[in-house]
């Protein structure tokens, strides 16, 4: 699997794999696959009634240049999507840190090296962006996810901490 530079990635199958922001008209496709999540798909549903909700997320996202909602299309079919996050701290003299956000591929597209093309993506992305570092979070039910990350390269370094301040989470 190679990138082209222009947001395709080339594999195997017949069309390439492009890599680029989302679209408003991404955002069904999007929750649809947030929401078949085996471990947490419950927290997200198709439900028209609550689609204001994410409506008003992606515009949030799309009005901040630091972050960017990333979808991997073959052909007219959203089969992942990622957040890349870009902030400045005062660690490392000020660095740039790349965080990737919920990195999800749609359960009948697993096995196929998207993931690995969307993190290989937003690996390159955060560097052209000038990101010190790149990192992200796994729940800890998400074993074969672990395995993943690193067998692309990421390392356990840290140990994270969270407390639920919306009943949505």
């Amino acid at each position: 699997m190679s990138a082209t530079g222009n947001g395709a990635v080339t594999d195997s199958a017949a069309e390439a794999l492009f890599i680029a922001p989302a679209t408003r008209s991404d955002l069904a496709a999007i929750v649809a696959i947030l929401a078949s999540d085996r471990l947490f798909g419950a927290r997200d549903t198709t439900d028209p009634s609550v689609f204001p909700d994410y409506e008003a997320a992606f515009d949030a996202i799309e009005a901040d240049a630091n972050l960017t909602l990333y979808v991997a299309r073959r052909g007219n079919e959203v089969l992942g999507t990622f957040q890349l996050i870009l902030f400045p701290v005062l660690l490392r003299r000020g660095a740039t840190i790349a965080i990737a956000e919920g990195v999800h591929v749609h359960p009948d597209a697993r096995g196929l090296g998207i993931g690995a093309a969307m993190m290989a993506f937003a690996v390159e992305e955060a560097r052209r962006r000038g990101a010190a570092s790149i990192q992200l979070t796994s729940n800890k039910k998400r074993t074969d996810a672990h395995r993943f990350y690193e067998r692309i390269g990421f390392e356990r370094r840290h140990e994270g901490f969270k407390i639920d301040l919306d009943d949505r989470i």
